[in-house]
């Protein structure tokens, strides 16, 4: 998937958007990419002199990667979109510096009516970042 195919499937954009590809999509797994570039505002503010990316914002790219692989397992009405209702079990392992590469691997451990419980792993260079694990469900806007 591209960034139009993502747009399609959740509602998040720029700046907020934190999935630039999926490159790959099952029934109960997704793997997806960002790439972070220098120029991003969080880097100017995030340690100026030394820019990290942090780490909520890795649990927001899992969740987002989360939110893409529920809208294809289920069809929302009412405009009703997935929001994170639990995170549990978060560890952060290494940092992430401007200009690397993001990798997001969720996976759907269970569903129980419309909750969603997921198991999240970011990682760089084939070395993890953050682990953790989330419940979605299904909400409407206001």
């Amino acid at each position: 998937m591209n960034i139009t195919e993502i747009q399609q499937c959740i509602p998040h954009r720029d700046p907020f958007l934190w999935l630039d590809a999926v490159s790959e999509l099952t029934e109960s797994r997704i793997a997806a990419s960002k790439t972070l570039s220098p120029d991003l505002p969080v880097f100017q503010g995030h340690y100026p002199n030394f820019p990290i990316f942090p780490g909520v914002l890795q649990c927001e790219a899992c969740f987002q990667a989360g939110a893409i692989l529920i809208s294809k397992l289920v069809t929302t009405a009412n405009g009703e979109v997935p929001v994170v209702t639990r995170v549990n079990n978060v560890q952060f392992r290494r940092m992430i510096r401007p200009g690397e590469t993001l990798d997001i691997e969720v996976e759907l451990t269970e569903r129980v009516s419309n909750a969603f419980f997921l198991k999240g792993k970011a990682s760089v260079g084939g070395k993890v970042t953050a682990r953790m694990e989330f419940v979605c469900a299904a909400a409407v806007p206001e």
